[in-house]
């Protein structure tokens, strides 16, 4: 039998979109993944400051692939910027000699730089997979230090999976040759999620009526972190321009954060009586929400990608979203399955809101169209990615390590 591939991928903490990628890919006889996390929040549960929310996720984030949590201090470790997460036993694990190759998720934490350091002690090849593109706001001199520092960087590094389009022009824009970028599209648990959002009539029904939302008129969602950046106060602004059109329509905010209460006194100031708020909810009862849905807005500016997106999507519904949101290129098509808009600028939604809710067909097709792209858009499309990459970097890598030799 051939050897496994022993692949160590270094994660902050258990994350509900990865994990189950992580097992997919180890279903595959010539993958082994293994996990290695420095935190558990997410599983124990703590306090999410950009939701406001106690957070511990309500699906399983550890079956079907190895994990190791990397010392006594993982059970205590918060997130709170690239200093929180220094992770002294991370250098044995990865000079442990149980990993063939080491996966960095992005460089977010200093965990990752000592990962990477060990990496090259050992002599192991290393990928990087982040969610940076050129369309997030930096100053001028915040970039050319950006690139200056990581353009050197990145030229240590063995290889790159791009989550997206924009992902990859980022890493060409920073020198990374072209075949040193190989495609791992950013995704979520396709199955899941199709599988949870199959609703009959009456479950649409019954979800509507949890939430008092009205059963017989269309369902504008936002559904994310009630934050500055990603602006959801732009639809409320938008549902009181089309109020004034004339137009009859529900407005579902669907999360929490810092503008709560921010955004239930605009409701109250624009006089708006269409508009719900449901609150956090969590991963399982997501899908049905969406389902219950007619259209998705997400009106974020600097936006790394939007996995929110990929999960509408999954329930068959058109999607309007920001051009500053990552995933645009690759999963928003104009006219098709949806709009992109300008971010901060709530005139551009209503209008593009306008063109779906006057156009019950119109709906419908761009509801089965997210359907159809998404379904192409999937973990089986990131093993295949992960594979050609190890083809190609390791025996390259072998190739290098015997020449210097």
């Amino acid at each position: 039998m051939m050897k496994k591939i022993r692949i160590g991928v270094v994660n902050s903490h258990p994350i509900q979109y990865f994990a189950p990628l992580y097992a997919h890919l180890n279903r595959d006889n010539r993958l082994e993944v293994t996990a290695l996390y420095c935190s558990n929040i997410g599983l124990r549960g703590a306090i999410d400051s950009s939701f406001k929310h106690a957070l511990k996720w309500d699906i399983d984030l550890l079956s079907g692939y190895r994990s190791v949590f990397l010392g006594k201090r993982a059970s205590k470790r918060e997130l709170k910027g690239f200093w929180s997460l220094i992770v002294p036993e991370i250098w044995s694990e990865i000079c442990s000699g149980q990993y063939d190759v080491i996966w960095l998720h992005g460089y977010s934490y200093a965990a990752y730089l000592i990962a990477f350091v060990a990496a090259k002690f050992k002599g192991l090849p290393v990928v990087l997979r982040g969610e940076t593109h050129l369309g997030l706001r930096r100053s001028k001199w915040k970039w050319l230090i950006h690139k200056l520092v990581l353009s050197q960087t990145f030229k240590l590094v063995d290889a790159f999976l791009a989550i997206g389009l924009a992902n990859r022009q980022y890493y060409l824009a920073m020198g990374v040759p072209a075949n040193k970028i190989f495609d791992m599209p950013y995704t979520i648990d396709n199955d899941r999620f199709i599988s949870a959002a199959r609703l009959s009539q009456e479950e649409r029904d019954a979800v509507r009526s949890q939430f008092n939302l009205p059963l017989d008129k269309p369902v504008v969602l936002y559904a994310s972190k009630f934050m500055r950046r990603k602006h959801p106060d732009d639809l409320i602004r938008a549902a009181a321009l089309l109020r004034d059109r004339g137009y009859d329509f529900s407005v579902f905010m669907v999360g929490s954060g810092e503008m709560d209460e921010e955004l239930r006194d605009l409701v109250q100031n624009l006089e708006l009586i269409n508009v719900v708020f449901g609150g956090f909810i969590n991963q399982t009862e997501l899908p049905r929400l969406y389902a219950a849905s007619d259209v998705f807005v997400l009106p974020s500016e600097s936006e790394p990608w939007g996995l929110i997106v990929n999960e509408v999507m999954c329930a068959g519904i058109p999607v309007i979203v920001s051009d500053e949101v990552g995933c645009v290129p690759d999963l928003v098509k104009n006219g098709i399955n949806g709009y992109s808009i300008k971010a901060a600028v709530p005139r551009t939604l209503a209008n593009a809101l306008e063109l779906i809710l006057t156009d019950s067909e119109k709906s419908a097709s761009m509801g089965q169209q997210s359907l159809a792209i998404i379904r192409n858009w999937s973990y089986e499309q990131c093993r295949i990615g992960l594979l050609d990459m190890l083809a190609k970097t390791i025996s390259s890598f072998v190739d290098q390590q015997e020449r210097a030799v």
